[in-house]
């Protein structure tokens, strides 16, 4: 699979977290991810995730206010002009954006998150779990998987 890439490539070669975690979530697990995500940023871990959910974005929120390395995986193509949070990091050479998607896929779809997924866990060293909802898409993509899985809850 072809990536699309805008940022420092050889984000690639280090160890990588993908981050993943359904839609909807408990209240519980809320903060749990809070906590994850500052204690990846504070280790100075890389973490790959799509940032999609909300709980992704806070995620993402978290991780920008350090200097660790993230990886941004989009299930889409890349869109010309990046948000301006992402440029400062993007020149600071921490962050990458990657997609198998060309710039005619504008839209996110449960087959493009699904191919997205697949890709992060592919290039993921291990992966962690802020919640997935039983029965769910993210619980049937993680079955079988032969990589170290931590759930936060």
């Amino acid at each position: 699979m072809e990536l699309i890439c805008k940022g420092n490539t050889d984000l690639l070669k280090l160890p990588k977290t993908a981050f993943l975690c359904s839609r909807k979530v408990p209240a519980s697990v809320v903060l749990k991810c809070y906590d994850w995500a500052i204690e990846q940023r504070e280790k100075g871990n890389c973490v790959i995730s799509g940032f999609h959910s909300q709980i992704e974005k806070d995620v993402l929120h978290y991780l920008l206010k350090g200097k660790q390395p993230i990886i941004l995986a989009l299930a889409r193509g890349l869109k010309v002009k990046i948000e301006p949070e992402f440029e400062k990091p993007i020149n600071e050479e921490r962050l990458l954006i990657i997609t198998p998607f060309d710039e005619k896929v504008k839209r996110v779809t449960e087959e493009t998150a699904q191919k997205r997924n697949e890709l992060m866990i592919s290039l993921a060293d291990q992966i962690t779990i802020g919640f997935a909802s039983e029965g769910g898409k993210l619980d049937e993509l993680i079955k079988g998987i032969e990589k170290p899985i931590n759930r936060i809850i």
